[in-house]
């Protein structure tokens, strides 16, 4: 009796073992299923959105680049231009006998050169090149004052006060400078245009 009771269940246990290493592939299986790699699409779609990124990010830095290189241009040729009327101004500050065009006389509505005697006691013209540029004349030696980037269109002197106390004349002598022209930005862009300013009164006393 009880070894047909025996025979009877090792079938049944076998088969609940059966199952069980079924039920156990089944979520192995199922397991392995969801973990998967990207699609062909989405790939392509990633792939895609990274060039659009990449594109707008480049044209950004470019735009960038371009813009600072133009602001470093127009500083340069800015920077060049103060010198030269800084290098005028303090000359003229220093020197003596005004004049406009020659010395000893004034033009209050402006002329295209000055002249003085300075503190060495050389005669010197500051006026306008043919090649657009700021020029200072020593006697018969010519030096350009301002870069090839700067063009000068107009340089216009107003002088007054050069004549003396003796006839008249009170006021110190003065020579205001009025500079005006454009600046280069860079290969391939309009130039920029300044209009400059400054003035300059002799240290001495004008007796």
């Amino acid at each position: 009796m009880s070894n047909t009771m025996k025979n009877k269940t090792l079938p049944s246990e076998f088969a609940v073992k059966r199952v069980k290493r079924f039920m156990r592939a089944t979520e192995a299986s199922a397991g392995r299923k969801a973990v998967r790699g990207f699609t062909l699409i989405e790939i392509i779609v990633a792939v895609g959105l990274f060039t659009v990124v990449m594109t707008l990010a480049s044209g950004a830095y470019l735009i960038i680049i371009n813009a600072n290189r133009q602001a470093q241009s127009v500083a340069t040729g800015i920077n060049n231009l103060s010198f030269a009327l800084e290098t005028m101004t303090r000359n003229i500050r220093t020197g003596t006998n005004y004049g406009c065009p020659i010395a000893g006389s004034d033009c209050p509505s402006g002329g295209s050169s000055f002249q003085f005697t300075n503190s060495d006691g050389v005669l010197v013209t500051y006026s306008r090149s043919a090649a657009s540029a700021i020029q200072e004349t020593k006697v018969a030696a010519v030096r350009t004052l301002t870069d090839p980037s700067v063009s000068v269109s107009s340089l216009v002197f107003y002088v007054s006060g050069t004549a003396t106390r003796a006839s008249g004349d009170y006021r110190q002598p003065r020579v205001t400078i009025v500079a005006s022209g454009t600046v280069s930005s860079g290969p391939g862009r309009p130039p920029e245009s300044f209009t400059i300013q400054t003035g300059a009164t002799t240290r001495g006393s004008d007796i």
